[in-house]
C-alpha cells in the first residue's frame, strides 16, 4: 500500500475498517458526532434498500442525526461496481469538503474502500460476457465460479469475499475480458488524492470476535431476518441476494426443521467473511490498529493528527 496521502490542504478523510459486528458503525458516529461531520458508508451491501435486516444498518435512532451517504442509496435491481462507487463517493466528497474540513469512510468492503482512497485505473467490462457468467452462476452455481477464480487470479481469490457473487463475477468478468488477472488492475499506480487520509482498524481476539458475530446474526433472526429473506424469495438469484445472510435461507426457506442448521451456516459463513476482510484491511501497513472499546483512544488519537 502507498503511504498516507501527503498533506496537499486543510482536508481530511478518516477511513474505519475492520472485520464485520466489530464496532465499526457505533465508532464512525461516536467520531462524526465530536467533529460534526458527514459518513459515507463503503459496506456493499448496505447500499441496497431491500435488505435492511440482514446488513445492519445503522438504524435512525444509531444515526443519531449525522448525514450518511451512501446507505438505502440502490435497489437490488441495479447493477453497481466499486468503480462506479469511487466516481460518486468522490463527488460526495467534493460537496462535503465545500463546506467541512473532515469526513468519514466506514465500512467492511475492502474493494470498496480502495476504491475511494487508491482508485481503479480503467477496468475493462463487457456486457455480453457479464450476462453469460449471470446465466453460469444461475445453472452452475457459485462455487464453479470460484474454482475459476481461485485458478485463474488466485491473490484476488485469498482475499475476496468469494460468497459475494458479485465480486466473483466481476473479476471474472474483467479476466475474460482483458485475459489478465483482476488483481493487475487493483496494483496499478495509486491516484493521488486532493486530502489527506487517516486510516483507523478495530479489531479483537478471535474468540471475541466470534461470539459478537454469533450474537448479531441471533438478534438479526429475533428482528425479522427470516420474514425479510421470505419477502425477497421471488429475487433471490440478483447478484446482491447472493450473500450471506441471505443465500443461507434459499432452498431451505420452507423447511422449519432445517432453520437451525440455516442459522448456524450463517454464523460460519460470516466468521469465514470477517477472516477475509481482516487479512485484506492487513494488507494496508498505514493503519493504526485498535482493540474494541477504545474509543476513546481513538479520539485521542484522531485529536492530534488532526491538530
Amino acid at each position: 500500500m502507498p503511504p498516507i496521502s501527503k498533506k496537499l490542504n486543510s482536508k481530511n478523510l478518516i477511513v474505519i475498517v475492520g472485520p464485520t459486528a466489530i464496532g465499526k458503525t457505533a465508532l464512525s458516529i461516536e467520531i462524526a458526532k465530536e467533529y460534526n461531520c458527514d459518513i459515507l458508508s463503503a459496506d456493499s451491501r448496505q447500499f441496497y434498500k431491500e435488505m435492511e435486516i440482514g446488513t445492519a444498518k445503522p438504524t435512525l435512532s444509531e444515526m443519531d442525526g449525522v448525514t450518511h451517504h451512501f446507505v438505502n442509496n440502490l435497489s437490488i435491481h441495479d447493477r453497481y461496481t466499486a468503480g462506479m462507487f469511487e466516481i460518486d463517493a468522490i463527488k460526495t466528497l467534493e460537496q462535503v469538503y465545500k463546506t467541512d474540513d473532515i469526513a468519514i469512510l466506514v465500512g467492511g468492503s475492502g474493494l470498496f474502500v480502495d476504491a475511494v482512497c487508491f482508485g481503479f485505473d480503467d477496468v475493462p467490462s463487457n456486457q455480453e460476457i457479464r450476462t453469460s457468467l449471470i446465466k453460469e452462476l444461475e445453472i452452475q452455481g457459485i462455487e464453479a465460479l470460484c474454482l475459476e477464480l481461485k485458478e485463474k487470479d488466485p491473490e484476488y481469490y485469498s482475499i475476496a469475499d468469494i460468497s459475494n457473487s458479485r465480486r466473483v463475477l466481476r473479476a471474472l468478468e474483467v479476466i475474460r475480458t482483458s485475459g489478465n488477472t483482476f488483481t493487475s488492475y487493483r496494483n496499478k499506480a495509486h491516484k493521488q488524492r486532493p486530502f489527506n487520509i487517516h486510516y483507523i482498524g478495530l479489531n479483537t481476539d478471535r474468540e471475541i470476535l466470534y461470539k459478537r458475530i454469533n450474537y448479531r446474526v441471533d438478534l438479526m433472526v429475533k428482528a425479522g431476518l427470516i420474514s425479510e429473506v421470505k419477502s425477497l424469495f421471488p429475487q433471490r438469484n440478483l447478484p446482491p441476494l447472493n450473500t450471506v445472510g441471505y443465500k443461507e435461507f434459499y432452498g431451505e426457506i420452507d423447511n422449519k426443521n432445517d432453520l437451525e442448521e440455516v442459522i448456524s451456516k450463517i454464523k460460519q459463513n460470516t466468521r469465514r467473511f470477517a477472516k477475509r476482510q481482516i487479512t485484506w484491511f492487513n494488507k494496508n501497513k498505514n493503519t493504526k490498529w485498535f482493540n474494541i472499546n477504545s474509543n476513546s483512544e481513538v479520539l485521542e488519537y484522531l485529536k492530534n493528527i488532526l491538530k
